[in-house]
Order: C-alpha cells, then sequence, then structure tokens
C-alpha cells in the first residue's frame, strides 16, 4: 500500500516531536508499506539526509511547501496529495484540507482552541481572527466527521471529542504517545549544562499560551520568594509573543532576578535540566496529553500538576497535584518539593509509570490503525 503521512511541522515541537518519532519507529517496524512524507522546502533535505542514516527504503520525501492553516492548504494541498495515488493519509495535526475525498485518518492531540483561543498573539484585526477561528472550528469538525478513524493521545482527548464533536466513539482510537528514546539513552557524561546557572531551581518546560496558566504560576512562585526561599525558576521554551508578554509582566512583579527564561533546549540539555531540577512544575487549565511530565517522571524529576484530566490520566498516583486556580495551593506543593517533604517513593513509582510508554509501542499501535483502514 501507499500512505501518506503530512509532516509539514516536522521541525516544531509538540506535533512536531510526535510525527518524528511516528516517522523512525514506522520505518523500523514496517518494510513492505511505501510511505509518501508531504514536507516544507526547508526540511526536505533534512529528512532526506536522516531517513538515509536510517537506511529506510521505503520512505519517499514529497515538496509540499504550503503552511498549515493556510489558504494554499485547502486549495493546493489537494492537488499534491492526488498525484501520488495514495491508498490513506496520515494527517497528524487536525489542520486538513476538507477537499480532499481520498480515505485518511487524523491524530487530535487535544481542543484547547474550543477553550482558550489565542487571538491576543494573532496580528490580524479581531474581527478577522474572529472568523479564522471560525474556520478553525469547521476545519476541525470536518476532519473528525470524514476521517475514517481519529487517533487520540489520551482517554481524556478521546472524551472531549465524542462530546464537543459528537463523533461516535467506535471512531476513535487513544493511541499514548511516549517518553523520547533518544533523550533516555543519552549518557549524563556527554550533557552540556554550561548555560543552567541555577543550583536549586524549579522546571517548567511548554509554551506560553493562554491555558498553560503561567500568570498564576509566576505569582505562586512569588508567593514562595517572598517568604524567604532560595529557589530559582527556569522555564524552557521558544520565545513567542505569549512568551515576551510573559517576561515583561515578570519585570513589573520586580522578580526577574529570580526567573530564567531559557529558550529552546537541545534534548541534551533538557534531559540534564529534568535530572537537576527541585521538580517539574505543569500549571495547566488544559492538556491533551501532558508529555513534559511524561519526559520528568522517565528521568525520575518530581512531578508538580493541575489535577486536570489529562495529567492525571498519564502520571496517575505519581504526582503530587494542586489546584490550578488557587496560586496559595500551588506555592504550598511548591513548598513540599523545595523541603522535600513528601513521600521519595513517588520518584521511583513515576520512573516506573513511565516505563509503560514508548515511541515504539506508539508507532506499533498507530500502523494497526492503519492496517484496519486499509483491511
Amino acid at each position: 500500500m501507499r500512505i501518506g503521512i503530512d509532516v509539514r511541522l516536522w521541525n516544531q515541537t509538540g506535533v512536531g516531536r510526535y510525527t518524528r518519532n511516528l516517522v523512525r519507529f514506522l520505518g523500523r517496524l514496517d518494510k513492505n508499506n511505501q510511505y509518501c512524507l508531504f514536507a516544507l522546502r526547508q526540511d526536505c533535505a533534512v529528512i532526506e539526509s536522516q531517513l538515509s542514516a536510517l537506511k529506510y527504503q521505503n520512505f519517499k520525501i514529497i515538496e509540499a511547501n504550503i503552511k498549515w492553516h493556510s489558504i494554499g492548504e485547502q486549495l493546493n494541498f489537494p492537488k499534491i496529495l492526488y498525484n501520488e495515488s495514495l491508498d490513506l493519509v496520515h494527517f497528524p495535526y487536525f489542520s486538513v484540507p476538507i477537499s480532499y475525498d481520498k480515505p485518511f485518518i487524523v491524530t487530535i492531540h487535544d481542543l484547547i482552541q474550543l477553550h482558550f483561543p489565542t487571538g491576543r498573539a494573532s496580528t490580524l484585526p479581531f474581527p478577522l481572527y474572529a472568523i479564522k477561528h471560525l474556520g478553525y472550528k469547521y476545519i476541525i469538525l470536518k476532519a473528525a466527521n470524514r476521517a475514517k478513524k481519529i487517533i487520540a493521545v489520551s482517554r481524556t482527548t478521546r472524551d472531549e471529542i465524542v462530546d464537543h464533536l459528537k463523533v461516535d466513539p467506535k471512531k476513535i482510537e487513544v493511541v499514548y504517545e511516549g517518553a523520547d528514546g533518544d533523550v533516555l539513552s543519552i549518557d549524563k557524561s556527554t550533557t552540556n549544562t554550561q548555560r543552567l546557572i541555577a543550583k536549586d531551581y524549579f522546571l517548567y518546560v511548554g509554551n506560553a499560551y493562554p491555558h498553560k496558566n503561567l500568570y498564576r504560576f509566576i505569582q505562586a512562585f512569588t508567593i514562595l520568594i517572598s517568604q524567604g526561599f532560595n529557589i530559582s525558576l527556569v522555564l524552557v521554551g521558544k520565545e513567542d509573543y505569549f512568551y515576551k508578554k510573559l517576561k515583561e509582566r515578570v519585570i513589573k512583579m520586580n522578580v526577574y532576578k529570580f526567573i530564567s527564561f531559557y529558550g529552546e533546549a537541545t534534548d541534551i540539555e533538557l534531559k540534564s535540566l529534568y535530572e537537576s531540577a527541585k521538580a517539574l512544575i505543569v500549571p495547566s487549565l488544559m492538556e491533551g496529553f501532558g508529555l513534559p511530565a511524561l519526559e520528568a517522571m522517565a528521568n525520575k524529576c518530581l512531578v508538580l500538576a493541575s489535577n486536570i484530566p489529562a495529567l492525571k490520566e498519564v502520571c496517575q498516583d505519581n504526582a503530587i497535584y494542586f489546584d490550578p486556580y488557587d496560586e496559595n495551593d500551588m506555592a504550598e506543593k511548591m513548598k513540599i518539593a523545595y523541603k522535600k517533604s513528601f513521600d521519595r517513593g513517588v520518584i521511583e513509582k513515576g520512573f516506573q509509570r513511565s516505563k509503560e510508554f514508548s515511541w515504539l509501542k506508539m508507532a506499533k499501535e498507530t500502523l494497526q490503525v492503519y492496517k484496519e483502514v486499509l483491511g
């Protein structure tokens, strides 16, 4: 069979990491089907080199230099797909060309945009952004209803899809993400920690979108500082509109010297950051999965997390939970982590829990979905 995979987000965090690991392990598992990877021009040579190094012979890279969430995605991308006479296409992100009428599956990571619009980051006037947001809702609804199968990255996301998009639950397969094997296999002696200055710090990994709840988190952190705790905060994530606004807020609050805006981290740096942190803090109001929490557990880092369904599904009883709407509760849980006044067995249990997730398992289960659709 000829299976297409949309890899235009190859070089992004989040969905990009999911896509890269899917391709990496599909190539190890499946030598029979032919795969066509549709990539941005800037990524084609890199992907070609990586697959060549892995000696994957049944993968073909096709330039599809079309940005997601664009008019070109809807008008021009289907033509590129049709040219390859594909038996199935996998869109690892909800942004699907809705005029494409051949069999496809779609991975839906979350429905956060339905609950937390990001209009403040848009350069469009609000009326135009509102129209664009309506387009988002229309496309995800059409994609969910026309897909042969939907892959949800958690039961929490599956339930959201059923509730908000009115999809038959039988059409949805829950396939968990994994803790990245490359990160976990790196020898500690090879890590580069020169950028890390703080000795005792809490860690946050991710973007600064509204649902990440970082303003309340910073407020909770300042409670500790005001009470004399000698602790720093390291924020890891690509600087964008929301991180710039957060930095402005931190400067106004006069706690900038206690907070490090680390920027993007390599996998090697990320492993070292997890291992040395007092705890990873995940203050989100909503998540589809919670990959940093899983990676932290895999690196024996304590997790402090919002008591929301997705994080409880991933971490179970192997994290310390707090009310994400209560800065004082958040601060109290950070004090517990700082003073180490918790059952240390939770870290080892979290490590064991992380072994139940892997990208190889994700790829195996995704391949099984392909086979079910293809008959």
